[in-house]
């Protein structure tokens, strides 16, 4: 009996031993697991750690011709590289938005370090749009039902990347005259997008907004108020306004136009002066939203949805119109409007990652043209040369090309085509 009673003791022993060890290995292999992160659109907007960008990935002249998913992953990784967590895109009537998802996909499954999240702009009209027809401005398009649905079964099948609903990019701003709506037209499709969060229909933790000039937002011209508006800055999960100095070098050139007294201050002191009365004036914009909003009884994160400087302008912005156009003045917007927003929690969806040609196809050196931090072929503007001297892209590459410097990282040669902006007369 005794000797029974020490086998079991040394069985007991034996299996306590085992069962030990093998909870170890289960513990090891447990801590060595990433943690995957859950992140809702309130954990990143705002948040310096997820840069934001407004992204398109079109390399031709017609946006006939897709990006492949290999030719986003590429983007997505200079991208990542970058800082940039959160992307942008503006319909989902193409396949650019959903290859892009899948592309995010791919790239977290083959690298679980790898994150990114997206903006989903579902683009609204209004009757005729881009037709031949009288566009009506205050009945919708047809389309728009579908572009609703398809934006709603994208978020459904990437919740852990799409964190957020655009409804409509510009679609309420009245100088859109090709395709502008009434609020109410946003304002039902918000409410239908929140009808179906309520229901469990869309992801709880999704955010709809829409994305339009200050101006729509109340923060312009008093036209613009109305009770439908206030209802959509109360239905909306967060204000995403634009905010274009740039353009305004132009159309309301008050601020850009150097004062007597920088007469005889050199050409690029005054280049430089003239960006911080644009960046005060995206401020003041972003303020005038904000102060509107409050007025209405609401108080709600506003972020920037839109703002950007072009680099190569033949238009109302060159040389021949408000000289605000060069790699040198977008290199110094961007930084000063990164440093400004990630110090005031702002996300700022800075427009935009890369040159798109599609956009003004018969004038090559219109603007629209060239707002991309990159140029078609992946060469870094000035804006992010700090970036190519890091080596933040070693190893990647666009169009087969990998990322060098444009003007062969030569300052002095970038200088020569700035130009100062217009004295007052």
């Amino acid at each position: 009996m005794k000797n029974l009673v020490k086998l079991g003791g040394y069985i007991f022993m034996m299996l306590l031993a085992f069962s030990c060890k093998d909870d170890s290995k289960t513990e090891n292999k447990t801590t060595a697991v990433k943690e995957v992160k859950t992140l809702s659109a309130k954990d990143i907007l705002g948040n310096p750690d997820y840069l934001a960008i407004s992204y398109g990935g079109y390399r031709e002249n017609s946006r006939d011709i897709q990006p492949t998913i290999e030719e986003l992953k590429d983007d997505l990784k200079l991208l990542s590289a970058m800082g940039v967590g959160i992307l942008r895109t503006y319909n989902v009537q193409l396949q650019h938005a959903p290859n892009l998802l899948k592309a995010i996909r791919e790239l977290k499954s083959e690298d679980s370090n790898f994150e990114m999240y997206v903006m989903l702009g579902a683009w609204i009209d209004c009757k005729n749009a881009w037709t031949d027809k009288t566009p009506d401005h205050d009945v919708e398009s047809e389309a728009n039902a579908a572009e609703i649905d398809r934006a709603v079964a994208l978020a459904n099948q990437y919740p852990d990347i799409v964190k957020i609903i655009a409804v409509g990019n510009e679609a309420m701003v009245k100088w859109a005259t090709s395709y502008y709506v009434q609020p109410a037209v946003i304002l039902k499709w918000v409410n239908h997008l929140q009808a179906l969060k309520k229901s469990g229909k869309l992801p709880k933790n999704l955010w709809i907004t829409s994305s339009d000039d200050f101006a729509s937002w109340g923060g312009g011209e008093a036209s613009y108020h109305n009770e439908n508006l206030e209802k959509l800055i109360k239905a909306v999960d967060y204000i995403s306004m634009h905010t274009y100095p740039y353009h305004n070098t132009h159309y309301n050139p008050a601020f850009w136009i150097s004062p007597k007294e920088e007469e005889k201050d050199s050409s690029l002191s005054k280049v430089d002066a003239a960006m911080l009365r644009a960046l005060d004036f995206a401020k003041a914009q972003y303020d005038s939203v904000t102060n509107y909003v409050k007025s209405v009884g609401v108080n709600k994160p506003i972020h920037i949805g839109e703002t950007g400087w072009a680099s190569v302008s033949d238009g109302f912005y060159g040389a021949e119109g408000s000289r605000a156009t060069d790699e040198y003045k977008e290199g110094v917007y961007h930084k000063l409007i990164r440093e400004w927003t990630n110090e005031a929690n702002i996300s700022c969806f800075y427009f935009e990652a890369f040159n798109e040609q599609w956009k003004d196809a018969a004038n090559p050196k219109g603007s629209e043209n060239h707002f991309g931090l990159f140029t078609l072929n992946g060469q870094a503007k000035y804006a992010i040369w700090d970036l190519v001297d890091q080596e933040a892209f070693k190893g990647l590459t666009r169009n087969g090309h990998p990322i060098t410097k444009t003007y062969e990282g030569d300052q002095t040669q970038l200088i020569k085509e700035v130009l100062a902006p217009p004295a007052l007369k």
